[in-house]
């Protein structure tokens, strides 16, 4: 396969994950403010946090409301990491990419394009947010089901499931290290304690492992279980270790590379000996990790890259 097109894959997988995932995160806060009362600091905010995005939004937003915030992540061509630009990105992979993918792929995508495209705007508005977005966490999820159900497991494949899972255990550590900032970070004016819980089944919920946690778990959430569950738990298929997995499966499948084995080997162990309890008892404890953890996703990508992509 030619590196152009093993890059191609990779990226398309990204760009799908990112346009679901950011729609989750919509969907999710929405909620979460209703449920929170208003002089609570959670607001819209975090969610440019949660994306990596916060000097690009400077550059072009002079405050964090709740409709710039909105249009900055749903459709701003500006923005590379809104769900139209995502979706256009990785239309522009499959039109160069068609006989990599099923011809189904092409249409699902498209339909959803256009319709991000046409209703984006519209659905900053409260009263058609919600439909929109799960529109676009449904046909995210059409376009992974076409790909699964049709396409040959060859290494084009491959490099498409790493691509998905880098992106996935990417957005599961930024959501857990913008989220448990504000736990954690004492403040005098404001007890978050009585709604502690409340932001934690919000963490859950952004990732959709509300129900399968209670399912493993079996207890009321609380942060080190969901700590826990999202960075260690091998099962579920949006934790850190369970996207590292797959990434590690997918190796047989391609050239052997000791550097990247390395990489991922190396953030595996990391999450692995984390110590839940103690993190969540020092202030910085959770970022720092979801800090190293996120090196160690960066350090993946550039020995793909260098292995695979000829960069």
């Amino acid at each position: 396969m030619l590196s152009r097109v093993a890059e191609n894959l990779y990226w398309f997988g990204r760009y799908m994950q990112r346009a679901e995932n950011t729609a989750r995160l919509i969907n999710v806060n929405a909620n979460l403010m209703l449920d929170l009362p208003r002089r609570m600091p959670l607001g819209w905010a975090p969610l440019v946090e949660i994306v990596g995005a916060d000097l690009r939004f400077k550059e072009l937003y002079e405050e964090a409301t709740e409709d710039n915030v909105l249009r900055f992540l749903m459709v701003d061509p500006k923005n590379p990491g809104s769900i139209l630009s995502s979706l256009h990105s990785a239309r522009e992979i499959l039109r160069v990419s068609r006989d990599t993918m099923p011809r189904d792929t092409w249409e699902r995508l498209n339909d959803l394009f256009y319709y991000v495209n046409e209703r984006g705007e519209s659905a900053i508005l409260r009263a058609s947010r919600q439909a929109f977005v799960q529109q676009v966490i449904s046909g995210a999820l059409l376009v992974y089901s076409v790909l699964t159900s049709n396409m040959s497991r060859d290494v084009g494949f491959q490099f498409l499931r790493i691509g998905t899972n880098i992106e996935q255990a990417d957005m599961t550590t930024r959501i857990l290290d913008v989220r448990t900032t504000k736990l954690l970070t004492p403040d005098d004016k404001l007890d978050l304690t009585p709604f502690e819980n409340i932001v934690w089944m919000s963490v859950l919920r952004s990732l959709t492992a509300y129900q399968m946690y209670r399912r493993h778990l079996r207890t009321r959430v609380n942060g080190s279980g969901v700590l826990r569950f999202l960075l260690q738990n091998r099962e579920f298929p949006r934790s850190v270790m369970f996207c590292l997995g797959n990434i590690a499966s997918t190796l047989p499948h391609l050239p052997g590379d000791r550097k990247i084995e390395r990489t991922i080997d190396r953030t595996r162990a990391l999450i692995r000996d984390a110590n839940v309890d103690t993190l969540l008892k020092t202030q910085d404890g959770v970022p720092a990790l979801m800090d190293e953890i996120q090196i160690g996703l960066a350090d993946m990508h550039t020995a793909l890259s260098e292995a695979y992509f000829g960069v």
